[in-house]
């Protein structure tokens, strides 16, 4: 009888093992899922995801406002975006064309291969007489800082408002190629703010004197509709490496 006392106690035992495992692991799964797919309390904050890990509704190849997926050069990979290198200066970057957005809070993580390059559009607009997203569009700089083979300008530093507005960074503060970074921004009419990592990298007000200054005598002096637009669609650019895109979400303002 005592064997028997015994013997039931162990496979209870095993039993509550296993369904604790399995609790556990269920557990483990469904906040994998929050992390990709928002939970409730965000959904009630007012986030909307634009890539949720499991499809690319809504994303397309840029001045291709027919096509219906990811154009060759990306892929979904692992719950990512993934860019395949295969773009350049001209050619290869996508957008979010279901909607245009105008003031707005927009969250993503991503990494980067070695030596690589890339960048986050908004305001994008189509046009053919636009080759290229950033011919009207800011863009949120993302690069292997401390590996780029060519010396960088603090205009071209990850965390930029490419050729506009210098990064506030510090070197001790950047990943390694290949860990995963955060990306935020949050633009407003009255202003517009950018962090990496959680920490503030560019502040500036956007179409004041000073901003216009810096446009016509910059980088986009010969790009007279670069920034222009109050609202449009957002943007991923393949510059030619592999970069990786993942809880991608945006909050309008």
């Amino acid at each position: 009888m005592k064997k028997l006392i015994v013997g039931l106690f162990t496979v209870a035992s095993l039993m509550a093992c296993k369904n604790g495992n399995q609790n556990s692991e269920k557990e483990e799964t469904d906040k994998s899922s929050e992390n990709v797919a928002g939970t409730t309390a965000q959904e009630e904050d007012g986030w909307q995801y634009l890539f949720d890990g499991e499809n690319a509704d809504g994303w397309r190849a840029y001045n291709e406002k027919d096509a219906e997926s990811l154009p060759e050069g990306w892929i979904i990979e692992e719950g990512t975006l993934k860019s395949l290198g295969e773009g350049g200066d001209i050619g290869g970057d996508i957008v979010y064309g279901e909607e245009e957005f105008d003031e707005f809070e927009l969250y993503l993580e991503w990494k980067i291969s070695s030596e690589g390059n890339s960048g986050v559009f908004y305001h994008v607009i189509e046009d053919e007489e636009y080759d290229s997203p950033y011919f009207a569009a800011p863009e949120y700089q993302i690069i292997d800082q401390q590996g780029f083979p060519h010396e960088l300008e603090p205009w071209q530093s990850i965390g930029a408002d490419y050729g506009m507005y210098d990064p506030d960074y510090a070197e001790d503060d950047l990943k390694e190629v290949g860990e995963w970074n955060s990306t935020r921004i949050r633009f407003t009419k009255d202003k517009v703010t950018y962090w990496l990592n959680d920490k503030k990298t560019v502040e500036f007000e956007p179409w004041t004197e000073e901003w216009e200054k810096r446009k016509n005598e910059g980088k986009w002096k010969d790009f007279p509709d670069y920034g222009k637009a109050k609202s449009g669609l957002i943007g991923l650019q393949d510059h030619g490496t592999y970069t990786w895109f993942r809880n991608i979400k945006i909050k309008k303002l």
